[in-house]
């Protein structure tokens, strides 16, 4: 009889593989040795065949532990053990900025790009759980983020290249996870960084989440994970209305953008500021603090003949009746 937790990892990974059956496309597994990437790996191996699929893994060396590239090599054995016989490692050199987390993040994603087009995959495989998810919205809660961030990791997207980058398991816990290695006599790593409470995740995971769990009852991570589920339903259909508006109240300026002062103001507050933020965003590649797009509101909604507001990379200025952002 076929294993619970084996059965939901492998029903989880076909059914995030089923858009791509018969197109011969090759799917790219991020693989740290864990037990959430092995179990990904192992059932991504399964069950790409079947769906027409070609199934390879990818290491990524970060170089920040001592013995991480025997780290690296037995992921690479364990990937050919469940029947990957292109698994292959990556070194990348991780920088300071944004702190040890995120940088180690960029550069693995990074790694992970460019492999992915190297090797013409269409999809790259992320092993992040339910769990993941609800650390990542409690943590943006704690940090006081808007509803972009409170969606957390989604699980489909698709890059600028072309790749989709799909994470199956966001509906699968951490013990489920384990419990497939288990079954399937895999022996996962155990990264040392997951008991360092010096990250807040960590804290997030060992701390927080069992107090609420104790003091609120069962079942936190799994609401959290809904919220944001629900969250991104309401942010996809904010952005089409934000594409919409935009279409009708923006113009090209030189060297940036104008907005109709007016037509911004006579939005509601909502869709007004995810208007200057997007537009922050995709033109300039700057993401406002929500007192930043306040003061750039303020020059539609609460005009006083203030000068210009100085940003990263641009500036916003009143001209008329047009909101100009124009790059310094």
């Amino acid at each position: 009889m076929l294993d619970p937790a084996v059965a939901a990892v492998r029903l989880a990974v076909r059914e995030s593989l089923a858009p791509l059956e018969g197109s011969g496309s090759v799917v790219l597994v991020a693989l740290s040795g864990g037990p959430d990437s092995l179990a990904l790996a192992a059932a991504a191996a399964h069950e790409g065949p079947k769906l027409g699929l070609r199934v390879a893994s990818a290491t990524i060396d970060h170089g920040l532990q001592q013995g991480s590239a025997e780290v690296a090599a037995r992921a690479v054995e364990a990937a050919r053990e469940v029947g990957i016989a292109d698994a292959r490692v990556v070194r990348v050199e991780v920088g300071t900025e944004g702190g040890p987390e995120a940088a180690a993040r960029e550069a693995r994603y990074a790694a992970l790009s460019r492999l992915a087009v190297g090797v013409d995959a269409a999809a790259v495989l992320l092993g992040h759980t339910l769990d993941d998810q609800a650390e990542t919205v409690l943590l943006a809660l704690a940090r006081g983020a808007g509803a972009g961030s409170l969606q957390g990791m989604a699980p489909r997207r698709v890059d600028e290249l072309g790749t989709a980058w799909i994470r199956p398991l966001l509906g699968i816990r951490r013990e489920q996870t384990r419990a497939f290695c288990a079954a399937s006599g895999l022996e996962a790593w155990t990264d040392p960084h997951n008991a360092e409470t010096r990250f807040a995740r960590v804290r997030a995971r060992e701390r927080v989440l069992p107090v609420l769990e104790t003091e609120l009852g069962p079942g936190i991570a799994e609401a959290l994970a809904r919220t944001a589920e629900q969250l991104r339903e309401d942010n996809e259909a904010f952005a089409d209305m934000i594409d919409e508006t935009i279409e009708d109240i923006v113009e090209h300026a030189e060297a940036g953008i104008a907005v109709s002062a007016a037509a911004l103001a006579a939005n509601p507050a909502a869709i007004r500021n995810r208007i200057i933020r997007h537009v922050a965003q995709s033109e300039f590649g700057v993401s406002l603090t929500r007192t930043q797009t306040l003061e750039i509101a303020r020059l539609a909604t609460d005009w006083r003949g203030q000068g210009p507001i100085d940003l990263p990379v641009f500036e916003a200025t009143r001209q008329g009746g047009m909101i100009v952002m124009r790059a310094r």
